[in-house]
């Protein structure tokens, strides 16, 4: 990320002009010791002058196509210098004949080289000119180690829905390229070349192969701008961030756009193992009995094998695991239905207050997430019945817990010499990332709950950053469910926790709750998977903004026992 300077790249057109240089094992032996006795007896000025050729060489934009530099005036000067070193030893001639005879031989290697050098600069000036024509204007060498920020300029996404709502005849590609298109009109897009667009899906048919470059080809944007998927369970729109970012931190690109999207009114469908066998004997009958023989083979419980709500591990779906982990850290049904109706009531008025105003895309007829419910109050949340957990403990219910939903966004990000050169003002900056996991099925030790992953995450950032958990202006908190979040902060706040499983001195400590999901957050809003990360960014990124300055915390839990977290500043 953008301050984590341990991360270098290595520019292809300084690797292949060195590598183009090396002469062979021989040839290189011969000539050192052809350049050691010279540099015995040369004067100090020439000694001084090949320091300054050695260490003068420029390095190749980033942005300049790689310009191989040429060997032969190199390889002959060596050859040169080697000859006159072998017949000097051969004939044994005086020391001061020799001595004279490899001094100037090493000055035409010097004289060379320079000249060789001059050459391939104005190469390189030359090509570097011609490939930043369209760019912003920047420095034209960057060093290995340089590190740039990253600026998070926008987003957009269309509104949320609940499944099997007002999308449930929209795919993924329709989704993310509604989204996308937003995007291109509202920041003047069309027709541009971007570096890169990262997105992705959780849920996924066979026909989404290549999905996100197939939903630029749908939008305005130039069609030779490259994209390609990832998917990372609920973390995929967050860490589809990360990816750009590092590419625009390291002077790969200009400029991208990270997204993700998932809809599960139009979750694929998978066939039972013994109809797809059932099917493929059928492809390969020859007569009408053989083809009889494999239909006959079909078995109507092959035909109900639906999509598994569950981990692949366990068998328990992802409220089942966090109904454990509510008991185990004793969330009262009281403060989850409490942190419910806030949400709820939060998101309400950012909507009256025009918030999402330039942070989303009407479609299909929706013009706000329609699982918000304005009216909503953790009394008339307490008169629903738990979905998940069992017995008097069972705590957790569709009020306190966000339901299946369908939706797609996308975070334009960008250098701030892009954003500068083309009239974009900076919302806020993407500084530091963090990505973690836990044991939640007890394989190298104590099971972990599977959606704390976060906990471990942001101590590990926090130090990297040099900062404390009480440095911000605003927490925002994937709201997978009520008592996830209340119990990662919870375990923050305990010091057993923190020195078991942390390893840390003392507790993280409390954070001042009237800062959290101060838009509200995904309760109201629904979490279409791989949307909700790009939802939290823009969002936390426009508060900075609005603010003027100051620092947010991201956090989103995932399947898999994952989680991914950042720091936003401005």
């Amino acid at each position: 990320m953008t301050k984590t300077p341990q991360t270098t790249s290595t520019d292809p057109s300084n690797t292949s002009a060195e590598l183009s240089e090396k002469p062979t094992q021989s040839t290189k032996a011969q000539q050192n010791n052809a350049q050691n006795s010279a540099k015995n007896t040369a004067p100090k000025s020439i000694t001084r002058r090949q320091s300054r050729t050695t260490s003068t060489k420029k390095v190749a934009s980033p942005t300049a196509k790689p310009t191989p530099r040429k060997t032969q005036g190199t390889a002959s000067n060596v050859k040169d210098a080697t000859a006159t070193s072998s017949k000097s030893t051969a004939t044994k001639s005086t020391a001061s004949k020799a001595t004279a005879t490899q001094t100037v031989a090493q000055t035409n290697n010097d004289v060379a080289s320079k000249s060789l050098n001059k050459a391939t600069n104005k190469t390189v000036r030359a090509s570097t000119r011609k490939a930043t024509t369209s760019t912003p204007k920047k420095e034209q060498s960057m060093s290995q180690n340089t590190v740039r920020r990253v600026a998070i300029i926008g987003g957009n996404r269309i509104p949320f829905s609940r499944s099997n709502g007002a999308y449930f005849t929209a795919s993924n590609s329709d989704m993310l390229t509604a989204a996308l298109n937003g995007l291109v009109t509202r920041y003047n897009l069309q027709g541009q070349r971007l570096g890169e667009v990262v997105a992705g899906a959780v849920l996924k048919h066979s026909r989404d192969f290549n999905m996100t470059r197939e939903c630029v080809l749908d939008t305005e944007l130039s069609p030779d701008t490259p994209a390609y998927d990832v998917q990372q369970a609920c973390a995929t729109g967050l860490q589809s961030a990360f990816l750009v970012a590092n590419k625009i931190a390291l002077g790969q690109i200009e400029v991208g756009i990270a997204g993700g999207v998932d809809t599960t009114s139009d979750a694929p469908i998978a066939l039972g193992d013994g109809l797809r066998k059932a099917l493929l004997q059928l492809n390969i009958a020859k007569t009408g009995k053989d083809r009889l023989k494999a239909l006959s083979k079909i078995n109507v419980k092959d035909l109900m094998d639906a999509p598994k709500n569950g981990e692949p591990r366990t068998g328990l779906s992802m409220g089942d695991h966090q109904a454990i982990t509510a008991l185990e850290w004793n969330i009262a049904r009281q403060d989850q239905d409490e942190l419910a109706a806030s949400s709820h009531q939060k998101m309400a008025k950012a909507y009256e207050e025009g918030f999402f105003n330039d942070l989303m895309t009407p479609f299909m007829g929706l013009e706000r997430d329609n699982n918000l419910r304005a009216d909503s109050t953790a009394e008339k949340l307490a008169k629903l019945k738990p979905v998940f957990g069992k017995g008097e403990n069972a705590t957790m219910t569709a009020g306190n817990s966000t339901p299946l939903t369908d939706g797609a966004s996308v975070t334009l990000l960008a250098s701030e010499e892009w954003a500068k050169a083309n009239g974009h003002e900076v919302l806020a900056y993407l500084t530091f990332s963090e990505t973690a996991a836990v044991d939640f099925i007890g394989k190298a030790g104590p099971k972990e709950g599977l959606l704390l992953a976060p906990a471990y995450a942001v101590p590990r950032m926090l130090e990297r950053a040099g900062l404390t958990l009480q440095d911000f202006d605003f927490y925002e908190i994937h709201e997978a469910f009520a008592s996830q979040v209340l119990a990662t902060l919870k375990a923050w706040e305990d010091p057993t926790f923190c020195k078991e499983r942390l390893g840390l001195d003392k507790p993280l400590g409390s954070i001042d709750r009237s800062k959290l999901n101060v838009k509200g957050s995904s309760l109201a809003a629904g979490h279409p998977f791989a949307a909700t990360g790009g939802r939290i960014l823009a969002t936390a990124a426009k508060l900075l903004n609005e603010k003027g300055s100051g620092r947010a915390l991201i956090s989103i839990c995932a399947a898999g026992g994952q989680g991914v977290v950042a720091i936003v500043e401005k």
